[in-house]
């Protein structure tokens, strides 16, 4: 299963509408993960053409995305790997015990809100943050992740550079 992540788009200010290298990106995967803060509902929609989306709120979201059903934190299975999401993971030191603590299940913790690409292990937890494809702050490129799950394990896990 190709997964494609997606964080921090802060639509419309830096997301007017889908920008082409986001979708070339995410053309092929099979379901797109958003790790909140969209901002505007039409970014889910503009997602959900490519792929069937699964989100969180992040901290800029507000009343109208989460009348959509988006929650605070989800957790679901894909491929057989146990994925749990949420925008604030908190500081970088101590995030894997936070995570281990508050998702003790899951194979895979996507995250957003630093607008930084991150990919890491610890005791057996990923944690993974796409960066932001839109608002890329302090980084060089802006970015999205994407994921290949397979019989209940990740296989690869990677960023592209969207601008």
């Amino acid at each position: 299963m190709l997964v494609g992540v997606v964080s921090d788009t802060h639509a419309p200010r830096h997301w007017t509408s889908m920008p082409d290298r986001v979708a070339d990106a995410l053309h092929d995967v099979d379901v797109i993960l958003h790790a909140g803060d969209v901002c505007v509902p039409a970014v889910l929609d503009e997602l959900s053409t490519l792929a069937p989306v699964h989100a969180v709120l992040g901290n800029n979201d507000g009343s109208d995305v989460a009348d959509r059903g988006v929650p605070d934190t989800l957790e679901l299975e894909l491929a057989g790997v146990h994925v749990a999401m949420i925008h604030d993971s908190g500081p970088r030191q101590g995030r894997a015990g936070r995570m281990r603590r508050r998702f003790p299940h899951a194979d895979l913790v996507v995250f957003g809100h630093s607008h930084i690409p991150w990919d890491t292990e610890d005791d057996g937890q990923r944690l993974f943050n796409p960066g932001s494809p839109t608002d890329k702050r302090r980084q060089p490129h802006g970015t999205v992740g994407r994921l290949e799950l397979a019989a209940g394990r990740i296989v690869s896990a990677s960023f592209v550079q969207v601008s």
